[in-house]
């Protein structure tokens, strides 16, 4: 499966549109992770547990869109963004969406 963040391939025509696909992924907080970012907020510095959260959160959305995309046939997803939201106190989605379409 073809995934890519640009709307048209130069050398690949699109012979069919199948339209959204999405995948979604909600993870809260973890207590650990929080005691460690109180401390990283004092001293300062990256919050490597919220960055690894958010990445396993990513690849988890992004694969539930892949194989809604495989689900409706197509080989590609093409203009494919992501997109956060805050969905309740300590939790958080992680959102893929791109346009499902059959390459040649």
């Amino acid at each position: 499966m073809l995934v890519t963040n640009i709307e048209i391939l130069p050398d690949k025509q699109i012979v069919e549109h199948l339209g959204l696909v999405q995948g979604s992924s909600v993870r809260a907080k973890h207590v650990g992770r929080d005691i460690m970012a109180g401390l990283k907020n004092i001293f300062g510095g990256e919050l490597k547990g919220y960055t690894e959260l958010l990445q396993e959160s990513r690849a988890e959305a992004m694969e539930r869109m892949i194989e809604q995309a495989e689900a409706v046939g197509a080989n590609a997803v093409l203009n494919v963004r992501f997109s956060t939201s805050s969905v309740a106190a300590g939790a958080a989605e992680l959102f893929a969406y791109g346009t499902a379409v059959v390459l040649e």
